[in-house]
């Protein structure tokens, strides 16, 4: 059975089958988590398509007032039929009036007809419509559907899964070792939400917004579910993992592959580096600097931690120098 994280001593000397007993029980744990959150991810499936969906449903509107593709030609006609049924609405509101000179059989009739136009009109007034991925195969609605629920899952169980990973890992590393690890692991989960949320509210609508205006007037554009979902997985976990960049220079910084003066010293390379990774992402020029700054926040938090452990383990070797 598996024993709970940092239970395992460093010293404790485990034969080969109590380490696949070991990690047969956090797999075990992190199975059950990942089918939790599964479980409840696929429940409120509708909940997760309409969030993963917003950020296309702006754009896709906008090219369907516009009036390209098929549906903006819909759309187009939609607005025309209105303009003609408003007009018909007037014309029959007169002629039904009492002093409109029809006959009492002529204005009975236009009467009847008068609230099933104001219905039609109604009905045609709706905004546009369009905003959801079309799917192509039969099939498709089912697979898009599980591929979202598992990647909120994912995301939903990535806590536990990580704490089940360190927990594993905790006992290869010495007493001082794991005083150094330990803030660090329980910083990933939430620096990887932390990087999703800012990839779902700006770097997606960016990226959506950047392809779906490129020389949209020479293709009728139409978004395919499975091929937008893939993309918006791959951006949003691009910048969970671009958001552990404090982690890696703590890290590095802890353990002397790189020294804090150095990180301080090459400030520029880092400017250049956050530039970059923001200009790898599509987006428009303000949008990328909007991503550029955000990164390089990043990196300047990673420094002042690295210099406030420097600091105190400086302290610390200070104190136990004293006599």
């Amino acid at each position: 059975m598996a024993t709970a994280a940092g239970h395992i001593h460093h010293t404790t000397r485990l034969s080969t089958v109590d380490h696949l007993q070991e990690l047969r029980g956090r797999l075990l744990v992190s199975l059950a988590a990942l089918a939790v959150a599964f479980g409840l991810c696929l429940w409120q499936n509708h909940t997760l398509l309409h969030v993963i969906n917003k950020p296309l449903e702006h754009q896709t509107q906008k090219q369907v007032r516009a009036g390209n593709g098929p549906l903006g030609a819909a759309y187009a006609a939609q607005q025309n039929t209105r303009a003609l049924a408003i007009q018909l609405e007037s014309v029959v509101s007169a002629l039904a009036h009492p002093g409109s000179g029809a006959s009492t059989a002529t204005r009975t009739a236009l009467q009847a007809v008068s609230p099933q136009l104001h219905r039609t009109v109604a009905r045609l007034s709706l905004p546009a419509q369009g905003d959801k991925p079309v799917t192509l195969g039969i099939g498709e609605p089912f697979t898009a559907t599980i591929t979202i629920a598992l990647i909120f899952a994912l995301i939903l169980a990535l806590p536990i899964l990580l704490w089940q990973l360190y927990g594993f890992l905790l006992p290869a590393f010495s007493p001082q070792q794991q005083r150094i690890a330990t803030p660090l692991a329980l910083a990933i989960p939430f620096l990887f939400i932390a990087g999703v949320t800012f990839g779902y509210f700006v770097v997606l609508p960016a990226a959506v917004r950047f392809f779906q205006n490129f020389n949209s007037s020479e293709f009728n554009v139409l978004v395919q579910a499975n091929q937008y979902y893939h993309f918006a997985a791959v951006t949003l976990l691009a910048m969970g993992l671009v958001f552990q960049v404090p982690v890696a220079i703590l890290a590095a910084t802890r353990v002397g592959i790189v020294t804090t003066r150095q990180l301080r010293n090459n400030r520029r390379y880092a400017i250049l580096a956050c530039g970059a990774v923001a200009a790898f992402l599509p987006s428009d020029a303000v949008t990328m600097l909007l991503e550029t700054v955000p990164l390089y926040l990043l990196f300047e938090a990673s420094l002042l931690l690295a210099r406030f452990f420097d600091r105190r383990e400086g302290k610390l070797a200070a104190a136990g120098a004293k006599p």
